[in-house]
């Protein structure tokens, strides 16, 4: 089983992936990879500009990722999150160690990040994530910033539930949320689960979204 350690890094500027709903944007300098891989949870879709990675799409979910006009069809630049996501979900991982381009808003990014401290096989409330970002009162918007998370699984939006333990929503859907947090109950060491380790890069330009 692979166990990680660390903490968030920041990295260059290198173009980021947009959000949820949406596929990144091809600029003549910027080539987007794609590929398919089939999982416990039904085929999931990666997307990454050969360096980082910028989206994971639930194909077998309610908002499927439609691969964009020039998007290269590529399983070569996705090489690592996709053995450590084949890892994950045989339970033998239970951090990641990728460099990561997600394209959000400075509280969305900020939100994001606090969701790669949420360790492994362990759960928080909404409320409680607020807290974490120092926003107590804003519930709300940080339930939209969880919904909004373009890399599902590798940024663990799913370890977020009601205050009441229920489960709510999830971009990819009830059913799946329930797999997932099944798979890491069952996978769960007794030790503290590790954090993973990103290299995030650095914010884009508000430009090039469509």
């Amino acid at each position: 089983m692979t166990k990680l350690s660390g903490t968030i890094l920041d990295g260059d500027s290198r173009p980021e992936g947009l959000g949820a709903g949406t596929e990144p944007s091809n600029t003549p300098a910027e080539a987007i990879y794609w590929h398919e891989i089939d999982s416990p949870i039904g085929r999931l879709l990666l997307a990454g500009d050969g360096d980082s990675l910028i989206q994971v799409g639930f194909q077998s979910g309610p908002r499927p990722l439609r691969p964009a006009d020039g998007w290269i069809a590529d399983a070569a630049p996705l090489r690592a999150p996709i053995a450590q996501l084949t890892e994950y979900f045989a339970g033998r991982r239970h951090g990641f160690e990728l460099r990561l381009a997600p394209r959000g808003t400075e509280f969305q990014r900020r939100v994001w990040r606090a969701l790669t401290d949420i360790p492994y096989g362990k759960t928080i409330s909404y409320g409680e994530l607020a807290r974490r970002i120092g926003k107590p009162s804003a519930s709300r918007a940080v339930g939209l910033a969880n919904g909004a998370n373009p890399l599902p699984i590798v940024v663990p939006c799913h370890r977020v539930i009601g205050a009441d333990g229920s489960l709510t929503g999830f971009g990819g859907g009830l059913p799946i949320k329930r797999k997932l947090l099944a798979l890491e109950e069952a996978a769960a060491d007794d030790d503290e689960s590790p954090q993973s380790t990103f290299r995030w890069a650095a914010a884009p330009p508000p430009s090039g979204a469509r």
